[in-house]
């Protein structure tokens, strides 16, 4: 699944692959909010990725989508 992160002050995105399920990112985002400070987690291929909390502007869940060839 890939996890887009929007953190604020930052020009660009994080972007990573997740063995996770959008539940379990979803959970780790709640924890990170509610009280721990940060949000951690691993991509595909084992990279870990901790972003402060408070600094996080969005998260969206979701798989890449396959691109079109032609027009619509």
């Amino acid at each position: 699944m890939e996890v887009k992160i929007g953190v604020q002050q930052a020009q660009r995105e994080l972007v990573l692959e997740t063995d996770s399920t959008p539940e379990d990112v979803e959970k780790m985002l709640g924890d990170a909010l509610a009280g721990n400070g940060v949000l951690h987690l691993k991509d595909t291929k084992g990279r870990a990725v901790v972003v402060p909390a408070d600094k996080i502007a969005y998260v969206e869940l979701g798989s890449p989508t396959s691109s079109t060839v032609g027009f619509r």
